[in-house]
């Protein structure tokens, strides 16, 4: 059996949420995780949110769970358009940007920040 397919990139608000027992949250992990990977920048994210939070090491395996993509030169270079384009804070163009170079569903419920264009495609799978 092979690597399973990556389908979807998770923002870091997502794996919060699920960390502080959002029911939506871990319901769509449960059902998706399999299917799921992560960006550096949610990987430091998720754990600078988290640093001094007793559920700290709960992160770090958890995070553990999903494939992290790197960032890489043409990643950062699709950042900087995005940036420009979309008026992106760098973290939110360097997701959006890994998010399209890997031909993945952009999951959050930042909807404020993120919403589908510039060949980035996003599911908000639920909202608080």
């Amino acid at each position: 059996m092979g690597r399973p397919i990556l389908k979807y990139l998770l923002d870091s608000v997502i794996l919060i949420d699920h960390l502080n027992a959002i029911p939506p949250a871990t319901a769509f992990l449960q059902e998706h995780g399999h299917a799921c990977s992560l960006s550096a920048i949610t990987r430091a994210e998720v754990q600078a949110s988290l640093e001094n939070n007793a559920v700290g090491s709960l992160a770090r395996e958890l995070l553990d769970l999903f494939p992290t993509l790197p960032l890489t030169a043409e990643t950062a270079d699709l950042a900087a358009r995005l940036r420009k384009t979309r008026h992106l804070k760098h973290p939110d163009a360097f997701q959006a940007a890994v998010a399209v170079l890997n031909r993945l569903v952009l999951v959050t419920r930042n909807t404020r920040d993120f919403g589908s264009g510039s060949g980035l495609r996003v599911l908000v799978p639920y909202r608080l």
